[in-house]
């Protein structure tokens, strides 16, 4: 089984302009990732997907690779499907994030563990419990599964809503993806859904169209990068690290 680690990378951010070059303790952020994610030991290659020269260039300069997709995909699956659609002789494609720096690549190994144990899973992700300050923030997506570790329903409220407090833990949904390759060729063309609309949670889609998606569980803690104050907090982060 051949696994295919992609990072798409796009320019454009509201709140951070050009962020995957985003100096992260000396290096571009898109570098930190790609980094992070060649530790993982199953992946058979590691690409970055860009939609800029730019960040294109700032990968191959540190001997990385890339490929440049088109500017206007409307979503990241759009961009991912492009590159699954070049690479024909992978099986599994695991999308990570290009503004999650401190991606764990056990996490990747986990992933791809899961497609080894389960020849029928078309996609999968992962969760983490989430910090109580973190709840209401309707831009931490939370996720409930069932008895199996399959979704049953994602989104940016509250849930389960605690009316009665039963001890069950609220999960964070962490967005990196793996899919089976021809899933997610298939799953890319799909009509946009109702609950995805009204969410603005693109794998509302894959539910409402009756399939599964298993979502491993980790305690690894997450730092993304969204906000500058992100981005300081990630540089002290790797300041530390790197400083000892």
């Amino acid at each position: 089984m051949k696994i295919l680690c992609v990072i798409p990378a796009r320019y454009a951010s509201t709140r951070l302009p050009g962020k995957p070059l985003a100096d992260i303790n000396g290096k571009p952020m898109i570098q930190r990732v790609y980094e992070r994610a060649c530790l993982a030991k199953t992946p058979a290659q590691v690409l970055v997907a860009a939609d800029d020269e730019r960040v294109f260039d700032a990968v191959r300069k540190c001997g990385g690779q890339a490929m440049m997709t088109a500017k206007d995909h409307a979503t990241g699956t759009d961009r991912l499907a492009e590159v699954a659609k070049k690479y024909t002789d992978m099986d599994i494609i695991i999308n990570v994030q290009g503004d999650e720096p401190l991606i764990e690549p056990q996490i990747i190994d986990a992933l791809a563990a899961a497609f080894i144990e389960d020849p029928e899973l078309n996609m999968a992700t992962i969760k983490t419990p989430i910090e109580d300050a973190e709840k209401e923030n309707p831009n931490n997506v939370k996720v409930v599964t069932d008895r199996n570790g399959y979704a049953l329903y994602f989104s940016r409220s509250l849930m389960p809503y605690p009316r009665v407090d039963t001890g069950v833990p609220v999960y964070k949904h962490i967005g990196i993806y793996a899919y089976r390759r021809d899933f997610l060729l298939k799953y890319a063309v799909m009509e946009s859904t109702p609950l995805e609309k009204t969410e603005s949670l693109e794998q509302l889609r894959a539910l409402e169209n009756g399939y599964k998606i298993k979502v491993l569980e980790t305690n690894f803690k997450f730092v993304g990068v969204d906000t500058q104050e992100d981005l300081l907090k990630v540089n002290e982060i790797y300041k530390a690290l790197e400083n000892v």
